[in-house]
């Protein structure tokens, strides 16, 4: 078993092919071969029967009248002399079953085989239909037996009439027609193995440029692609499917290398001003009340920023890694009522007002929708000046919820309106990092959104604001 498990696939499935086509081929050639010796031998039978007809015909009407012992004998022997020839014997039995006459007349007329009791037994009984193969001489022989009747139909038998012919000619015949099945069956098998090899070999010649290709690709190589021409079988499938895998692959890969280069870049500059404040409070600084004061404010704010940043980083990591949402019928009205003190809280010096929508509930999970929203109020309140307007509110169609919080802020360039789901992604860093932004929130509400098989589209102009819609099936 181990050296059919090493052979290649195209060998295996060739030796299949072959090893079943042997099979019918020998089936079919038993069958065939059966079936000819079949034929022969019920032609054969056939015929002797066609050519003793009118000889006996002939001779049972000149039976002498009245009929006596010598007569029968007589005429018994002219009529196996009759039926007598080069490739038959013939041999007259009485009504006893003993020999009454035989037709050989010369040494090359072939003899008659001993006759069978039982075969003599059903044609003296009237069988019409009696006939077997028996060996004799070294020879396979065919025995007719007849039943000799006093006239045609009548229920009075003379005896028995024995034809045998040799089967010698008909061997011949089938040795012939099976050495040509055989020779025939070994070639169509050579050129079916041939066959089989060629077209398995070319059947599995994407699987051979996939494995290549995965070799390299498990090397680091992910931008290869197989590029197979298109075609729509199960292979073609695999080969469309395996570069779409691949693609993803590729795209998740330098995902994660800008995600963690940009953790690493989002990490360290708070700890770069952290570790500045720290030098220049150790080179003297602490001496100074007020400049220790506005250092340590300002590392104060950076550890909050990281504190927040590592935080975030937990959440979403929890949410692409968990799929589980504690899933619960949320009634949307009491919902805002309760989180707009919070939004408000947030939003300092800005204003948050609610749109209320219909009194309808929401299946969601509660504190997965309140992080959301959070987010989106906190994206908000980044890119909208004191003294601005953010506005929460919902909506309801018939198999959806649209939940939204729109601000009059600075808005979205339409270049940066891509990637603003990505995460650490900023349009303009430098005013993301003044709000104190992370650039992780807007990541968590995508991930959030789509935990809850809802998607979040948002519409923007710079200069004129933004609106991002949370929508969640009902």
């Amino acid at each position: 078993m181990k050296a059919w498990r090493d052979l290649p696939l195209h060998w295996r499935l060739s030796l299949m092919y072959v090893g079943l086509m042997a099979l019918l081929l020998t089936a079919l050639g038993f069958a065939f071969s059966w079936e000819t010796e079949r034929f022969l031998l019920e032609t054969t039978t056939s015929r002797l029967r066609a050519q003793a007809k009118p000889v006996i015909a002939r001779w049972t009407n000149a039976l002498p009248t009245p009929l006596t012992q010598e007569g029968l004998a007589a005429t018994a022997q002219h009529l196996a002399q009759d039926l007598t020839s080069k490739d038959t014997a013939a041999l007259i039995l009485d009504a006893q079953g003993q020999p009454l006459a035989t037709g050989r007349r010369l040494p090359e007329e072939p003899p008659s085989p001993p006759p069978d009791p039982q075969a003599v037994a059903r044609a003296l009984q009237g069988e019409n239909e009696v006939d077997l193969i028996t060996t004799f001489n070294g020879q396979r022989t065919l025995v007719v037996l007849i039943p000799w009747r006093r006239a045609p139909g009548s229920a009075e038998i003379l005896g028995v009439i024995q034809l045998s012919t040799s089967l010698a000619g008909l061997q011949k015949v089938l040795w012939h027609q099976r050495l040509w099945l055989i020779l025939g069956g070994a070639a169509v098998l050579l050129l079916g193995a041939l066959g089989s090899l060629w077209m398995t070999h070319a059947a599995l010649q994407p699987l051979r440029q996939m494995a290549s290709t995965c070799q390299r690709i498990a090397q680091g190589d992910l931008s290869q692609r197989l590029n197979l021409p298109q075609q729509n079988d199960e292979i073609g499938q695999l080969a469309q499917a395996f570069d779409h895998m691949v693609a993803q692959l590729e795209a998740s890969f330098a995902a994660q290398r800008r995600f963690v280069a940009n953790a690493a870049h989002e990490l360290r500059t708070p700890l770069t001003a952290i570790q500045g404040s720290l030098e220049v409070l150790l080179r003297g600084a602490q001496d100074d009340p007020a400049a220790a004061a506005r250092l340590t404010q300002s590392m104060y704010r950076e550890v909050t920023r990281l504190t927040r940043l590592s935080e975030q980083l937990l959440d979403l990591t929890r949410v692409e890694t968990t799929t589980a949402l504690h899933k619960q019928p949320v009634a949307l009205d009491a919902f805002f009522q309760e989180f707009l003190p919070q939004a408000q809280l947030l939003a300092h010096n800005r204003t948050v007002r609610l749109e209320p929508g219909p009194a309808i509930t929401v299946e969601a999970d509660a504190d997965a929708l309140k992080e959301i929203l959070f987010n989106l109020v906190d994206n908000a309140v980044q890119h909208t000046a004191e003294g601005g307007h953010i506005t929460l509110g919902w909506q309801a169609t018939d198999n959806q919820v649209h939940l939204w919080v729109a601000d009059d802020g600075e808005g979205i360039a339409p270049e940066d309106l891509p990637h603003i789901f990505e995460p650490f992604y900023r349009g303009d860093t430098s005013r993301s990092r003044r709000w104190g932004g992370t650039g992780l929130g807007l990541a968590l509400v995508k991930t959030l959104v789509e935990a809850h098989g809802g998607q979040v589209v948002v519409s923007s102009q710079p200069g004129q604001g933004a609106r991002f819609t949370v929508i969640l099936p009902r």
